[in-house]
């Protein structure tokens, strides 16, 4: 008895979770109705208008997807050459010493970090080193949003790859060892075949975290809605036009904001499934 009711205990909250996220759906798609109605679902998504003046209101999210791409794969591209040594350094080479338990702790230590305070000390930090350097005038931009976002990211995807990196069986590094591989072969022979597809899930989902950050790109991107066309630019992503422009909205542009919000819930969606695709590719 114990056992069934704990087996339907656990499908209760299997279909709890599954309601919520179809509720969610629901309530984004029943919000955005009124703007794809309005502009037309691909009209929409390829429009760079953004007028809220009440005559002539048109609205696009065109700049705000492309923005939101920008900064996130870019802050992946920045993130994975620092994030992969430091999961080597904690999870293989120095696994279980001392060094790799401080390390480790204080890169779970930046991961938890709320990202306002990255966001405070890109303003405060790194954009007056970019102005500095000539590289953008104005220090706001998506090449500083990128940067942010990269060093936001690392902990998190250096800290899960650690993970999938320690659990590569003793077994197959010693036996790589006896066959004369050095610690080099070892790691290109062994643990990354064994670890790969579990590295690949960790910037994935890091990259879902930089698809759908808020407050740390709204504080450098520059909030404008102008369509980026350079990296050095100003812009806004999908989730910063939303916190920037969703409290004094209403009528046709607030539902034009629910369907940005509904469409970076289908972007992320279709970039996690195709994370899960891949890996189940590299599996076989």
């Amino acid at each position: 008895m114990k056992d069934l009711l704990f087996k339907k205990a656990l499908f209760t909250a299997s279909l709890l979770l599954l309601l919520i996220g179809a509720g969610m759906v629901y309530t984004l798609f029943d919000g955005a109705l009124p703007a794809f109605d309005a502009f037309g679902f691909f009209k929409f998504i390829g429009s760079t208008a953004w007028d809220p003046h009440p005559d002539r209101e048109a609205y696009g999210a065109l700049p705000f997807i492309v923005g939101t791409l920008f900064t996130a794969f870019l802050a992946l591209l920045i993130a994975i050459p620092f994030a992969l040594p430091v999961a080597l350094f904690t999870g293989v080479y120095y696994r279980g010493t001392k060094a790799a338990h401080i390390i480790g702790a204080i890169v779970d230590l930046l991961a938890g970090i709320p990202s306002i305070v990255y966001g405070l000390w890109g303003f405060y930090t790194l954009r007056p080193w970019i102005i500095e350097s000539g590289f953008s005038t104005g220090g706001f931009g998506i090449f500083t949003s990128a940067v942010v976002l990269a060093i936001m990211i690392i902990p998190y995807a250096s800290s899960l790859s650690a993970e999938f990196l320690s659990m590569v069986p003793n077994d197959l590094k010693e036996g790589a060892y006896s066959l004369g591989a050095t610690r080099l072969d070892m790691i290109q022979q062994v643990v990354f075949p064994f670890a790969g597809s579990g590295i690949f899930a960790s910037f994935i989902l890091a990259l879902g975290r930089a698809l759908g950050e808020t407050m740390a790109v709204t504080m450098l991107i520059g909030n404008t809605n102008n369509l980026p066309l350079s990296l050095t630019a100003t812009g806004n992503t999908m989730a910063s036009v939303i916190a920037n422009q969703f409290g004094e909205a209403d009528g046709l542009k607030l539902s034009a904001l629910i369907a940005i919000a509904f469409l970076l819930f289908i972007l992320t969606a279709l970039i996690n499934l195709a994370g899960k695709f891949i890996i189940k590719r590299f599996n076989q």
